[in-house]
């Protein structure tokens, strides 16, 4: 695109001085007309389009949440990329500010992304007396980072990303949830998360693993040998939280996740939050411990009130035990 506007712009200068409807008479160093080209045009680019933008409305179809569909009006396309792993898809909505999709399934909007990045971390770091270096797999946005090192007790937080492009353009288009990526406390790494795990061995506190769907890159995150990578990674009485999906749509693969963390984590519990843009308007996370006599349904460090205030948009002591009551089916099919 812009070799062919460059390309057409020094035709057209050029051709000022060479202009080729010039005629001279047969007299002597005079003309009888001159004629110009036509003034230089001003060239507008491209408008950016998305095959699952149609009509002004971004549609987010999968068959891993079949026969129904998630859509957003589109005030302007921002970004578009294919990534070494993944499609790379931000646009500015006309209600939920800016969005980021990839492969495109929503991954965060700017009106709704602080509860599933508030519940997925404080429910972990709340569920450890002491947590002092916490790493999180995925969350390249810089969301999970941002609520990370809300705790004072934090002296590290390093984060592992498969995809450089997630954190690059969520620092151009998702400022507020990008500041984590470049906190004093916060390491930046891009790289595979089982190898990353493969070289550390009873080091953090706590683990987040902040995953997209189980399909592409992130599919293995979903698997126990990645849970057991997980369990040794972690130091004496360590915790984890992982997106663990939507309790409407995907009840056997929790079931089935859960049955695998039980075989590696004594403690193991689903919990849930509300969030308008993903599937059903629900999250899940599985919450484990390598404590075996932790309750990690009950915080064990808390915020005075006007701390949850002023930190928090979402997450509060009461919303960390609430989120692990479950309906009955779901409660029935977990137990």
């Amino acid at each position: 695109m812009r070799k062919t506007f460059a390309a057409r712009l020094w035709t057209r200068h050029f051709s000022f001085f060479f202009p080729s409807s010039t005629r001279f008479t047969s007299s002597s160093s005079s003309y009888s007309h001159w004629s110009f080209p036509a003034p230089i045009h001003t060239y507008k680019m491209s408008e950016i389009t998305h095959p699952t933008i149609k009509d002004g409305w971004f549609r987010e179809i999968s068959n891993m949440w079949p026969g129904q569909a998630m859509t957003l009006k589109v005030e302007k396309v921002l970004h578009h990329e294919k990534s070494k792993y993944q499609d790379v898809l931000v646009f500015k909505s006309t209600d939920y500010g800016h969005v980021l999709v990839l492969d495109n399934v929503i991954q965060c909007t700017e009106r709704d992304e602080f509860s599933y990045q508030e519940m997925i971390t404080h429910l972990a770091m709340n569920s450890h007396p002491n947590p002092k270096k916490v790493l999180v797999i995925g969350g390249g946005d810089g969301g999970v980072l941002r609520e990370v090192v809300k705790h004072d007790c934090v002296e590290e937080a390093i984060l592992c990303d498969i995809d450089e492009a997630v954190p690059r353009v969520s620092k151009e288009f998702l400022p507020e949830m990008a500041a984590g990526l470049t906190h004093a406390k916060s390491t930046v790494h891009i790289g595979d998360g089982f190898k990353f795990l493969n070289d550390y061995k009873n080091s953090f506190d706590v683990i987040i693993t902040d995953s997209s769907d189980p399909e592409g890159p992130a599919e293995s995150l979903f698997q126990k040998p990645y849970f057991q990578l997980l369990h040794d990674a972690l130091r004496e009485g360590g915790v984890i939280t992982t997106q663990a999906e939507n309790q409407w749509l995907h009840l056997a693969l929790i079931t089935k996740l859960k049955q695998d963390c039980k075989e590696i984590f004594p403690v193991v519990e689903y919990a849930y939050t509300t969030i308008p843009t993903y599937p059903s308007g629900q999250i899940g996370f599985m919450v484990c411990s390598k404590d075996a006599n932790r309750d990690v349904k009950v915080p064990v460090r808390s915020w005075t009130a006007a701390e949850e205030d002023a930190k928090c948009r979402y997450y509060n002591a009461e919303i960390h035990k609430a989120s692990f009551v479950l309906p009955n089916f779901a409660k029935k099919a977990l137990q």
